[in-house]
């Protein structure tokens, strides 16, 4: 009973529309940053290492190379911060967990593509989707529609 309560609560916060992401992808995530009164995206690009967690507390890790250092940072896939993931390549691998990759620079660290790969995945997928809006009740007169139409006059 408790659980079920949990479920309901988090089923309000999840995102509905989230790309297919999987270990190995090359992803572009789009976070959004307040600087002072300011808030603006900032991008970041990487491989996808490691997939976390499950409902709401889901998350990625995503490594990059920034001027000869390794980067690993953390994402909450349903966090209101997180405004889109693009994924760039699909990566083929055979783990699900991609730790190795830290040991390995330049070459050895390349993933291989995955072949045939639908190209729709390589679009760009909002993470949030819009609130449908309530479409305005049209109303109708009953007795003008039962009318006939008078015929042309040429």
């Amino acid at each position: 009973m408790a659980t079920d309560l949990v479920k309901e609560v988090e089923n309000r916060y999840l995102k509905k529309k989230l790309p297919e992401i999987s270990p190995g992808d090359t992803v572009k995530v789009k976070i959004k940053i307040k600087e002072g009164n300011k808030e603006r995206l900032q991008a970041y690009e990487g491989v996808v290492i490691k997939l976390h967690g499950g409902g709401l507390n889901k998350t990625i890790t995503v490594r990059r190379v920034f001027q000869g250092v390794g980067v690993e940072r953390v994402f909450l896939l349903h966090s209101p911060k997180l405004e889109t993931i693009q994924i760039l390549r699909k990566g083929h691998v055979r783990r699900s967990k991609l730790y190795y990759l830290r040991q390995r620079t330049g070459k050895a660290a390349r993933i291989r593509e995955k072949l045939g790969a639908p190209k729709e995945i390589f679009d760009t997928l909002a993470v949030e989707e819009p609130e449908p809006q309530p479409e305005p009740e049209v109303v109708v007169d009953a007795v003008a529609e039962t009318q006939p139409e008078p015929p042309a006059a040429e």
